[in-house]
């Protein structure tokens, strides 16, 4: 926590963002974790960002340093400065008569709730304020004090006061960073947002969001909706939509090169019956003896089941034995499934069957693509009992 809060103050001389401006502790904390800050702080060398031995390089201005000064002077009116002289503070290179050098400043407010601009100034260097609070509403009250964050860092193993943090103050800044004794090693730190998350926030945040990675690139595309029958949909995008026309397979589809499938080629398959002896099999085999599938009396009183029923793992076991063709060909690899749902119970003298539609290609390289299969089991009464996507990886 120490070696975060310091690393945000002194990081670009604390011309960031996302720097931390406010720091809350447990009131009993307050005074050592005031020292060990104060310690850390004392050990950056300020200078020419040439010189090896520096930690923390000038403003970006003169004039920014003067607007830091001025900022302080008003924070400065509410609280106590801990540590930091900008009239008197050790230079390694540089000029501190024609540079915008400033050393780390550290205040404490002693009353963050009748305060005021130690929440609603910024000044925008290596400034910070320590502050204390009673518990975690309290925390969360001086929190939201500021009027809309880009971040929030909470320091907890307590995933009760996480999701209190969270309930309390996601209204008012624009991402919660979570840290703890497990993640800290590997975590990004408070001011490394990765680029995919929204960086933006509400209120002094701005209320709005910057771009980053490839959902940054949307904001700058046309999206159009696009309305029509499922055959018209899967023609546009090249994607099958159930509904659609299927297209009778040539010859399996696992038989065929990646090239020669067409979006929409189906095959339907031969049916097999669900038999008790199946179902006790497979639990046997497997160990899954949930009641379900074993205690017919029990099955019975609960309210999804008429009675024992097959194992739905079991179903999709099945399926691949009806629809997958064993001998070596242009299927490399299953390399998984996606959006598996089962729609209705399999009795024991039940059937089913599979639909095994192409609904989407990828080409991965010059040697092979990714097919992705909509995958249907259905009862003898051609009632949908599971669905899955299933991926391959097929020879071109």
């Amino acid at each position: 926590f120490i070696k975060e809060v310091v690393r945000e103050m002194t990081a670009k001389a604390g011309q960031k963002c996302t720097a931390i401006r406010r720091i809350l502790v447990p009131h009993k904390q307050l005074a050592d974790v005031s020292d060990a800050i104060s310690a850390k702080l004392a050990a950056i060398t300020i200078g020419d960002p040439r010189n090896e031995k520096v930690r923390m390089g000038a403003l970006v201005s003169r004039a920014q340093r003067a607007d830091v000064l001025d900022k302080c002077a008003a924070i400065g009116r509410e609280t106590t400065r801990v540590f930091g002289d900008p009239t008197a503070f050790e230079l390694v290179g540089g000029d501190k008569d024609r540079g915008a050098f400033l050393p780390p400043m550290l205040f404490r407010c002693d009353d963050p709730d009748g305060a005021h601009n130690v929440h609603s100034v910024e000044a925008f260097g290596p400034v910070s304020t320590l502050m204390a609070y009673r518990d975690i509403p309290h925390a969360i009250k001086i929190a939201n004090r500021g009027g809309g964050s880009l971040v929030l860092s909470a320091i907890t193993h307590d995933p009760a006061v996480a999701a209190e943090i969270v309930a309390g103050s996601a209204s008012h800044h624009g991402r919660i960073y979570f840290n703890d004794r497990t993640s800290m090693a590997e975590s990004t730190g408070h001011g490394s947002p990765m680029p995919h998350m929204v960086h933006g926030g509400p209120g002094r945040a701005g209320g709005g969001e910057e771009l980053g990675g490839i959902r940054g690139a949307k904001h700058y595309m046309q999206r159009t909706a696009i309305q029509g029958s499922p055959a018209m949909i899967t023609a546009i995008t090249g994607e099958w939509v159930p509904g659609s026309p299927e297209i009778a397979a040539p010859a399996h589809p696992f038989t065929r090169k990646f090239g020669d499938l067409v979006i929409g080629e189906t095959i339907h398959t031969a049916s097999r019956t669900i038999s008790l002896e199946d179902i006790e099999h497979f639990a046997a085999f497997t160990g899954d003896t949930f009641y379900a599938h074993m205690d017919e009396e029990a099955a019975r009183a609960n309210p999804f089941f008429p009675g024992r029923v097959a194992h739905g793992y079991l179903l999709l076991s099945f399926a691949a034995g009806l629809f997958v063709e064993p001998n070596p060909g242009p299927v490399l690899a299953n390399t998984g499934l996606e959006g598996l749902s089962f729609k209705k119970p399999v009795s024991p003298g039940d059937s089913i069957a599979v639909r095994l539609t192409v609904k989407k290609k990828t080409p991965r390289t010059d040697s092979y693509g990714e097919v992705r299969w909509n995958v249907t089991l259905t009862n003898q009464d051609g009632d949908e009992v599971a669905q899955y996507e299933l991926h391959t990886m097929n020879l071109c």
